[in-house]
């Protein structure tokens, strides 16, 4: 007998990104199609360290169950990292999360009946759109420029769905690369009081700036917004950072729905790895991070405009994107000059075949695909890397 599976399950499929990956054993494929960071980034030398710290100095509550809200080092220390973002939290304002992406999930688990309405930006992280249709929702996207999402048009669609709430990725979004400004911050925060709907700021890339840092997070600006914090959860990651295998994130929301993504936390993991939580709380307190961030911003800002300056010059006009100022992504509209292609997937089998891949963009919509745009990551090749990848696409073009 065939197994009857949730009713939930239609509407979601599998990821198209995962897919693609399946591709990529081809010998030689340049691959500018994940969202990771480059492993020669992390600090091995200081994870090392952090982690022999916790065996000579905590092993055994770090080698033990522990509290589904995290562990209580590592929510002091992130209670400190969040400071010097310009965040006053307190410890037991944030629970620990295994990666960020939990931290999505238990915001869907505790938020979305069948049939809510959720405003997202379009594009926006594929996963949240997968995870957020799993638990019934039906997604609204609101439109985006290079300086993020466009308020006046956010208003109006809150104001027609009244949504059970709004999820931004104000700063480097994936994987539209766009960077949310000041103004429309506080007008995002300003519109969470109005329509007293909840906000939700997903920020894993706000630290992975190139030059001049980014505006405040919400969070930080959210003092500047009588009743604001109230309506706002904030999700935040080390994966980006630090390390992904780590798997540490964590959430920052108003206590009643903190508690509730506690409750079920429990129901899936219990808590987060307790020898993850204390090497991450190690490391954060060694105070190796701010040299980390900075060798990681200068190699990324290389390859970023290493990559910008490759597109320009080996696809010209048949290609339109805005220089990203920070995070992973290049996202890039195809024009269809000189007789090109515009169909993004089209050119992707064709990248294929000439030993490149990278994201065709329609899956990063919610609604009203764009099948002209595409998503590049400069994160895991090196400038030699990038500029034989993007040759390659001229090639295909």
């Amino acid at each position: 007998m065939p197994l009857q599976f949730a009713d939930r399950l239609n509407n979601v499929e599998t990821s198209a990104i995962r897919e693609l990956f399946k591709l990529l054993g081809k010998p030689g494929i340049i691959s500018f199609a994940g969202g990771f960071p480059d492993p020669a980034m992390f600090d091995v030398e200081g994870l090392k360290e952090a982690s022999g710290n916790v065996l000579n100095e905590e092993a055994g509550p770090a080698l033990q169950y522990g509290a589904t809200e995290g562990y209580q080092p590592l929510r002091d220390q992130l209670s400190t990292f969040m400071a010097t973002k310009g965040s006053l939290v307190a410890a037991d304002q944030l629970i620990v999360t295994t990666g960020s992406q939990q931290a999505l999930d238990l915001i869907g688990k505790t938020m979305i009946s069948p049939g809510d309405k959720v405003i997202v930006e379009g594009p926006t992280f594929l996963a949240t759109i997968q995870c957020f249709r799993l638990y019934g929702a039906e997604l609204i996207s609101a439109p985006i420029d290079a300086h993020g999402v466009k308020t006046d048009e956010l208003e109006k669609l809150i104001a027609q769905h009244k949504p059970k709430f709004v999820y931004l990725i104000p700063t480097f979004g994936n994987p539209s690369g766009a960077l949310l400004s000041l103004e429309r911050r506080k007008k995002v925060l300003e519109l969470a009081v109005k329509y007293n709907t909840l906000m939700v700021e997903d920020d894993p890339y706000g630290d992975l700036y190139f030059s001049e840092p980014p505006p405040p997070s919400l969070l930080a600006l959210s003092d500047t917004v009588p009743g604001s914090r109230d309506l706002l959860a904030h999700c935040g990651s080390l994966s980006k950072v630090l390390s992904p295998g780590l798997r540490i994130g964590w959430l920052i929301a108003q206590p009643e729905l903190l508690a509730k993504a506690t409750m079920c936390k429990q129901f899936s993991d219990a808590h987060t790895s307790t020898f993850a939580q204390a090497t991450a709380s190690q490391y954060l307190k060694c105070g190796r991070m701010p040299s980390t961030l900075t060798r990681v911003r200068q190699v990324y800002a290389e390859r970023a405009a290493a990559m910008g300056a490759a597109l320009k010059r080996e696809l010209g006009d048949a290609i339109d994107f805005v220089q990203p100022q920070g995070g992973l992504f290049f996202w890039a509209r195809l024009t269809g000059a000189g007789g090109k292609t515009k169909d993004a997937g089209e050119f992707a089998k064709k990248a294929i075949e000439q030993g490149v891949a990278f994201v065709p963009g329609a899956p990063f919509y919610a609604s009203n695909p764009d099948v002209s745009t595409l998503r590049l990551s400069f994160a895991t090749a090196d400038v030699a890397k990038i500029e034989e990848g993007v040759g390659r696409l001229g090639k295909a073009l």
